[in-house]
């Protein structure tokens, strides 16, 4: 399946934004992809840097202007297309959700991010209420599609979750990137432990992997840090963890990669990591801790 990824540096003119990314998605359709995938909260920059009231004011419902704005793209492209919005459910409750859009130009299905991170810049909590669709792939013409949301990567149970649901991909739209105090090694450590465990992902599942990150330095409104660089390294795995596509750590990019549908059912005959499993053994799993 040709699949169009779309790494982009953001600014404060959403429009602007919004304008380069559709011409992106054109131009990835042109080139035959059947899938775009964008990066989490594509339309603006990075809000969750400071606690800030008056964002709000930025979600929108859905249905609504974006999803009319993507759903009619989708239309005109033939292209599923995954997007990353936020979303205003009712006053005072706000998701952060991937909409997934049929090339028809209706919306296949959603989900909410269901892991939400509270860290220094990374304020989600704030805005993010956790999803409640639960980890439920969306069905489309080229298959279930399991979309999960960046903080969610880190969690293997999320992924494996998606996959005994039937998904035939796993999708990771993602905003995240370096501190500019941490020191070269740090900043490598924590991109390798990122794509590390993603691939684990993909291993583990017999499942390609999609990831597709923001890139670019964007301020703190603040200016109390000297914001966020996203690390971009957007990338595609193969279901044996095999890296099939990298983007750039620093540049924009607009790519199509055909990915091989059939090499999951040859690597889950090779390695049956699911009829191994101990199900009568897991117990435990639905515990906060075990002493």
């Amino acid at each position: 399946m040709k699949t169009g990824i779309i790494q982009q540096h953001n600014t404060a003119d959403t429009e602007a934004n919004l304008q380069r990314l559709e011409a992106a998605v054109r131009k990835c359709a042109v080139e035959g992809a059947e899938l775009v995938v964008l990066q989490e909260l594509h339309n603006s920059l990075y809000f969750c840097q400071t606690e800030n009231t008056e964002i709000f004011d930025s979600a929108e419902t859905i249905p609504g202007k974006s999803t009319d704005r993507f759903g009619t793209l989708a239309r005109e492209c033939k292209t599923v297309i995954i997007t990353s919005l936020f979303e205003k459910r009712a006053p005072g409750l706000y998701h952060n959700t991937a909409v997934v859009f049929e090339k028809d130009g209706s919306i296949a299905g959603m989900y909410r991010k269901m892991h939400i991170p509270d860290d220094p810049a990374y304020y989600e909590k704030f805005y993010f209420t956790p999803g409640d669709l639960g980890f439920e792939p969306v069905k489309t013409s080229v298959g279930k599609l399991g979309v999960l949301v960046c903080w969610d990567q880190w969690f293997p149970e999320a992924a494996r979750l998606m996959a005994l649901k039937g998904a035939d991909l796993l999708i990771y739209p993602t905003a995240i990137g370096w501190e500019s105090t941490d020191s070269q090694e740090e900043k490598k450590r924590q991109q390798d432990a990122w794509q590390t465990v993603q691939r684990g992902h993909a291993v583990a599942n017999g499942l390609p992997v999609i990831t597709v990150n923001r890139v670019g330095n964007e301020p703190d409104p603040s200016g109390q840090t000297n914001g966020i660089q996203f690390w971009g390294h957007s990338f595609i795995a193969g279901p044996q963890g095999e890296i099939i596509y990298q983007s750039s750590d620093y540049k924009e990019d607009i790519k199509v990669i055909d990915i091989n549908m059939q090499r999951s059912e040859n690597v889950r005959r090779w390695w049956p990591f699911l009829r191994d499993r101990r199900i009568d053994a897991y117990n435990g799993l639905t515990e906060r801790f075990l002493d």
